[in-house]
């Protein structure tokens, strides 16, 4: 084992007792351990490099959703559109699938060997599972290998992102103070938006350079191969950190578990935590935050009919000035308490997801009022059209929308995602707290991407099958509705509110020192 080191501090990341000698007082005043002088590099290190690696890991597993109108006709047979899309949108959903699996060997890696080196292994295979998708042939050429291939790097980038999003958050965490743990992992919350927006931008930027038939053809490839480059970057960074304070004293001290699992989920007060954490929080947090991220771009590409640059132009604006909100937001909680902000994010989604996308729809401007579905009698898949009502009365197939008001629909996206940072900023200080420090990054993997990555994941897979079904466009929104009715209610009797817990009183024989 490596020998224990001080560490360096700054004011804004509380000393650990790591063994130095200090001599008792009489009157048990609180006694600190002798430390180097504080280094302010330190911390700015830890957030850029936690958040820049979390944040490329996002573009990775964003971008290809970002290009699901295009990739559906390159992966799967391109005969019957729907029935590309509706594949599609569940290869999609299969890396949210995925995710608590990775979850669960990442966050054992990093409750056993350390917080740092299981965020090295997930950004490495995100990005080389993304690299390859840039380079993958299509149906058109390779037949059935193209989208079983697709299939088994999607599962790579879900269990890579299952291991990353925890190691970030519990690695920021363990660096700052008790006082300010909601801002300062507030800037990890930030990396989801921040990489879904970079995503659109590289899709915007690469088709402003290219013919839509050249973007078609080959430039879709660009934006996956862009990762490798940004992966690099990120991973040059990350190697400069050191492991998380608390995890040196637990290892230093034998006090770290040896079997995540078994402790995490074979005792019942844990487990009773991770099951209140993922039906009283993260399953509501995550329909909120994917009907903001990505139920509203496939409803308007493909139920409102808005092309594919018009509505990356809305997304990427909506997301752009909605992004602050979630610092505002985490840090909010480190005042208030992160309980009371998080559910009325959930219960506002749960009350206007219908007029919003009933304003939604009047700003496209095409007069969608249905879908239709027919079968295809050899294929027996689903097509689904989109129809709009003429002033006779008579429904036609809706047109693409010509002039859509785009302004309005920026801030109709900008609203969801101020409810989106209602939950989401504060999400990763609770989830850290919520948590004993042996078993912290295992813990509060599992509930956070069964919330995002099942409930969340398959939104727009379920949202536009049930439109489909029902032929009603917005059926679809019951679903995240009823999730996040369902979080309300039980976070309201069963969740505990964890603002103000000490989590460095787990590793020092006093409390962390208040930060200004």
């Amino acid at each position: 084992m490596e020998p224990l080191r001080p560490l360096r501090q700054s004011r804004c990341c509380p000393p650990a007792n790591l063994g130095y000698n200090v001599r008792p007082t009489m009157n048990r005043r609180p006694v600190r351990a002798t430390t180097r002088p504080p280094q302010h590099s330190t911390l700015p290190l830890v957030i850029v490099a936690s958040s820049l690696g979390t944040m490329i890991e996002w573009y990775d597993f964003f971008i290809f959703g970002s290009l699901t109108t295009v990739l559906s006709l390159k992966f799967y047979p391109p005969n019957n559109n729907t029935f590309a899309l509706v594949a599609y949108l569940a290869t999609f959903a299969v890396g949210f699938a995925v995710r608590p699996f990775g979850a669960l060997f990442f966050g054992r890696v990093g409750d056993l060997i350390g917080r740092k080196y299981a965020f090295l292994a997930t950004l490495i295979i995100m990005g080389g599972a993304t690299f390859s998708i840039g380079l993958l042939p299509t149906y058109t050429t390779a037949g059935w290998f193209s989208p079983i291939t697709l299939i088994l790097v999607r599962v790579l980038q879900g269990l890579a992102l299952g291991g990353e999003y925890g190691g970030a958050a519990v690695y920021v965490a363990e660096h700052v103070s008790d006082q300010r743990r909601g801002f300062y992992t507030s800037f990890i919350q930030v990396t989801a938006i921040l990489g879904f927006l970079i995503s659109l931008l590289v899709i915007l930027a690469t088709q402003s350079v290219l013919s839509r038939e050249a973007f078609n053809a080959w430039g879709w490839r660009i934006p996956f191969l862009v990762s490798f480059f940004l992966v690099g970057i990120s991973l040059y960074i990350r190697l400069k950190l050191r492991e998380s304070p608390i995890f040196v004293h637990l290892k230093a001290s034998g006090k770290a578990s040896l079997h995540p699992l078994k402790d995490a989920f074979t005792v019942w007060p844990n487990l009773k935590q991770v099951l209140i954490c993922l039906f009283g929080l993260t399953a509501g947090q995550g329909v909120v935050a994917y009907t903001a991220e990505f139920y509203a771009l496939f409803y308007m590409q493909t139920v409102l009919k808005v092309n594919l640059h018009t509505a990356n132009i809305v997304m990427a604006a909506g997301l752009a000035l909605g992004m602050p909100t979630l610092v505002i937001f985490g840090a909010l909680s480190d005042r208030i308490g992160r309980k009371k902000i998080m559910l009325a994010g959930c219960l506002l989604a749960a009350l206007t997801d219908i007029p919003i996308y009933h304003a939604m729809q009047r700003a496209a401007g095409n007069h969608v009022v249905t879908v239709q579905s027919t079968r295809n009698r050899a294929t027996g898949a689903i097509n689904l059209t989109p129809m709009s009502q003429e002033a006779s009365g008579a429904l036609v197939a809706a047109p693409e929308a010509q002039h859509p008001d785009t302004g309005k629909l920026i801030l109709l996206v900008f609203s969801q995602v101020i409810f989106f940072g209602m939950v989401y900023g504060p999400v990763a200080a609770y989830l850290v707290e919520a948590f004993p420090a042996k078993v912290r990054y295992t813990s509060l993997s599992l509930p956070y991407h069964i919330g995002n990555g099942i409930f969340g994941g398959m939104l727009p897979l379920i949202g536009l099958s049930i439109c489909a079904a029902t032929g009603n466009i917005y059926a679809g929104l019951y679903y995240p509705m009823a999730v996040a009715a369902l979080t309300v209610v039980v976070g309201s009797i069963a969740l505990r509110e964890t603002h103000g817990t000490r989590i460095w009183d787990e590793v020092e024989a006093h409390p962390a020192p208040a930060e200004s």
